[in-house]
């Protein structure tokens, strides 16, 4: 089973379960984010990886940079723990974590999360790659896919008990779009998938492939 596989059955489950009132505002803002520029702003192939650090679960730094010099780098940004389709993401790479080290390629994932809730999920969905904070949004902002929630779906968050002005440590109401960036070695940004819809993810299967593609231009 694929994971959009996944997602979509999570997704019409979902959909049952809220009814259309609630899943049609979930569209509704989709479609506002996809038609508002977001996407005109996200890095692009050929970018350079913004030379930041970030802490990962246990408070230690960890330089992007650094990592991409060794070898290519793949970053996935996801919402929260707090996100289902998030989490099935996370476990997917997970699964996959000894193809992408076969191919010498390092996964890590990034979030507006404090140290203590990436944790949190890194323990729950058992993920033996690095999980790092991006709690003021600077590596978002800086690729480009931040964005501030809307008003609708402020107040449904928080119907649903999802306080992201404290889980990411902010006091704001803003959220990464979803993306999974690949990166050469050197720094390079090779492969962007970035969806308004949180509901769609890069393949870890893609993903792989692109990595593999890297490998083989190398060789050449």
């Amino acid at each position: 089973m694929t994971l959009q596989t996944e997602l979509d059955e999570f997704r019409s489950a979902w959909t049952q379960r809220v009814g259309p009132e609630i899943s049609s505002l979930v569209a509704s803002d989709i479609d506002d984010l996809r038609s508002s520029g977001l996407l005109d702003r996200v890095a692009r192939p050929g970018d350079l990886l913004p030379a930041l650090t970030l802490p990962n679960a246990s408070g230690a730094s960890i330089d992007l940079r650094a990592l991409s010099a060794v070898g290519p780098l793949v970053i996935t940004f996801y919402r929260g723990g707090w996100c289902p389709y998030c989490n099935l993401e996370l476990r997917g790479y997970q699964q996959r974590l000894d193809a992408f080290a076969r191919l010498g390629a390092r996964l890590v994932a990034v979030s507006p999360e404090t140290p203590d809730d990436t944790l949190d999920t890194a323990q729950k969905n058992a993920l033996a790659f690095p999980v790092l904070s991006d709690v003021e949004g600077r590596l978002a902002d800086a690729l480009g896919i931040r964005f501030q929630l809307s008003r609708d779906i402020k107040s449904l968050y928080q119907k649903f008990g999802h306080d992201l002005p404290t889980r990411n440590g902010d006091g704001g109401w803003s959220l990464p779009m979803p993306a999974t960036f690949i990166v050469a070695k050197g720094g390079v940004i090779t492969t962007v998938f970035a969806d308004p819809d949180y509901r769609r993810r890069l393949d870890p299967e893609q993903a792989l492939a692109a990595v593999a593609a890297l490998s083989s231009a190398n060789a050449a």
